[in-house]
């Protein structure tokens, strides 16, 4: 998540349209502000997630911290990936570019371990929704 995310301000920063980098561009700022977001709070999920099973709290607790961890994670990774691919254009689909990699990387990591769907279920069943 972070190198597409990396990758994808280092684009907007070298990418010229009009005679100005796109990252200029207000739309793709907020798309980019969006990335970095998620970004944050998936690894805040994460931390959280670790520290929970650091402490030694019980099941159902690192469960809940888990699910939520996965969800988060899941999402956030998919929304990156796919806004590199936009933001990168045509080349961001190539083979000669790691954006496109990271989509499909997203993709397979969504599926693993349960998707983000199965994870929110599986959270409200454990608060007893």
């Amino acid at each position: 998540m972070t190198a597409a995310f990396e990758m994808t301000l280092d684009y907007l920063k070298t990418r010229r349209q009009f005679g100005v980098p796109i990252g200029s561009f207000q739309a793709l700022k907020h798309r980019a502000a969006k990335m970095f977001v998620e970004l944050e709070l998936a690894r805040s999920a994460v931390m959280h997630a670790a520290r929970t099973i650091d402490e030694g709290r019980d099941d159902r607790t690192v469960a809940r911290a888990v699910s939520v961890a996965k969800a988060r994670v899941s999402d956030a990774f998919v929304l990156i990936g796919n806004e590199a691919v936009q933001m990168h254009g045509g080349i961001g689909m190539t083979d000669e570019h790691d954006v496109g990699f990271f989509l499909k990387r997203a993709r397979a990591a969504e599926m693993t371990f349960g998707d983000a769907a199965w994870h929110r279920a599986r959270f409200a069943s454990l608060e007893r929704y």
